[in-house]
């Protein structure tokens, strides 16, 4: 089961690669100069995308949040609802 939810905002994206160097299983940088969000859902009409991981992505895909300078990039714990970034 998913402990965590991640969400990019792709709109704000400004295409550093940060994600995509230390998280390529989840991250790729598209055509366009940003990332893509691998596996993840399109909400709304919106560039928002949420994509839910376990335990064992937690700590690149937190990495990959920190190191991301335009904090494009949450993660939310699914059991308590908490904010993490």
């Amino acid at each position: 089961m998913a402990k965590f939810k991640i969400e990019l905002d792709r709109d704000g994206c400004i295409g550093a690669a940060v994600c995509e160097a230390v998280c390529p299983k989840h991250w790729k940088m598209a055509d366009d100069g940003k990332v893509d969000l691998l596996g993840s859902q399109k909400q709304g009409g919106e560039e928002i995308y949420f994509k839910d991981i376990d335990q064992e992505d937690y700590e690149s895909m937190k990495v990959a949040a920190d190191g991301c300078p335009v904090k494009v990039i949450h993660i939310q714990n699914k059991d308590t609802g908490e904010k993490i970034i």
